[in-house]
């Protein structure tokens, strides 16, 4: 079993190349908008949503998941959060779609 430090630096490893991989699908306006930082946050929300929507406990083979629905969220809880109120869900919907496609590529 690893060590809790050695899962850390795992998980920061994974955080690091799903990263790159959303900046390399993100149209270059939106691109250039958000910082590393920015998405970073927006990924730890996307996580939060699914858990807290109920999505993971499906026991369906295919869950439709509701890309825009997710992007609302996600500029809803920065906002209440206090990290940004200037997230624009029709450009997080961008970093939505690339993360659930690093996600599917990586199963």
């Amino acid at each position: 079993m690893a060590s809790l430090d050695e899962e850390i630096r795992l998980d920061e490893e994974e955080n690091k190349r799903e990263l790159a991989f959303i900046r390399t699908q993100l149209p270059s306006e939106v691109k250039s908008y958000y910082s590393d930082q920015d998405i970073l946050y927006m990924m730890d929300q996307i996580v939060d949503y699914y858990y807290t929507s109920g999505i993971l406990e499906s026991n369906e083979d295919e869950v439709d998941i509701d890309l825009e629905v997710v992007a609302e969220y996600v500029c809803k809880k920065a906002k209440e959060n206090g990290f940004s109120s200037s997230f624009k869900p029709e450009e997080v919907f961008f970093i939505v779609q690339a993360d659930l496609d690093f996600q599917e590529q990586n199963l």
